[in-house]
């Protein structure tokens, strides 16, 4: 046994012989970092990989106890959207979950999903740019970022995804941890991803009705993820360009459909926050 970790001593008392571990001094100073105080004031976030691991870790004994595990994509999106328009849409949206829940936090976004056949290339993999993985690969990724997680003492793992693709390999993952752990405590929630009714409440909100144009883009998706970032949908440019339209929809003003997305990820978040809740028995 390596004596870097602990050393192991022997002695006889009462005619006994016991073993006693003396941690070295390597594992004392780890135990004392572990429970060193933090040392700055803590960032006013809810994303996990902008936190240093001890905001994690005084977070964790505050109360946080729900992860929050989103999944977006890298595809093509017609031609004006960013590749990553997922993610670009789930950076607003789990945050708003996350501070309305309270009690959570949010992973870093998992944006390499299944995209279609590498080779030859089906779906989403026809296009350049798109990046794919085995559906096999996506499902163990959810689940190790789940087992790390809950290793760390969250209570809850929620998976939520912005792309029918990331649906079925969410649930099954969930299934799995669920299967393990012996009770349900990782959550695929799909009501997270109800397009359906997203648009039509933008269109008896706002009286906004799309008529497909071919392309893989919507108005409202847009408007959610120009609340975001506007150069992601290329506005200015499609302006300059006479494009500013998509399905029929105008984008112009600007001020206007980021009001439209600002309302949709309102919506969308109340939706899904009380799909967690029901889900957990609150």
């Amino acid at each position: 046994m390596s004596t870097s970790r602990v050393l192991v001593t022997s002695f006889v008392t009462l005619g006994l012989t016991a073993l006693v571990s003396i941690p070295s001094s390597a594992q004392v100073e780890i135990e004392d970092e572990l429970v060193m105080e933090r040392p700055i004031p803590a960032l006013n976030t809810i994303w996990i990989e902008e936190m240093t691991w001890i905001e994690i870790r005084d977070a964790l004994a505050e109360g946080k106890r729900t992860a929050i595990v989103p999944t977006g994509g890298i595809e093509q999106n017609g031609p004006y959207v960013a590749m990553g328009k997922h993610n670009y849409v789930l950076e607003g949206m789990c945050e708003r979950i996350a501070r309305t829940l309270g009690d959570a936090l949010c992973a870093p976004i998992i944006k390499l999903v299944p995209e279609g056949n590498i080779n030859p290339p089906t779906g989403h993999m026809r296009y350049s740019g798109t990046l794919s993985v085995r559906q096999e690969t996506f499902e163990a990724m959810l689940e190790d970022v789940g087992r790390s997680l809950h290793q760390h003492g969250f209570d809850w793992i929620v998976y939520i995804g912005d792309s029918g693709g990331n649906q079925t390999g969410m649930q099954n993952a969930a299934d799995r941890l669920n299967a393990d752990w012996g009770r349900t405590k990782a959550l695929f929630v799909p009501e997270f991803y109800d397009n359906a009714g997203v648009q039509r409440h933008m269109e008896e909100t706002f009286g906004i009705h799309e008529e497909s144009e071919g392309w893989h883009d919507n108005y409202w998706l847009s408007a959610m993820q120009a609340a975001v970032d506007p150069e992601t949908v290329r506005y200015e440019e499609r302006v300059q360009a006479g494009r500013a339209s998509i399905n029929g929809v105008s984008m112009v003003p600007l001020g206007r459909t980021i009001a439209v997305g600002e309302e949709l990820m309102r919506w969308r978040t109340e939706q899904t926050v009380a799909a967690i809740l029901a889900a957990m028995g609150m």
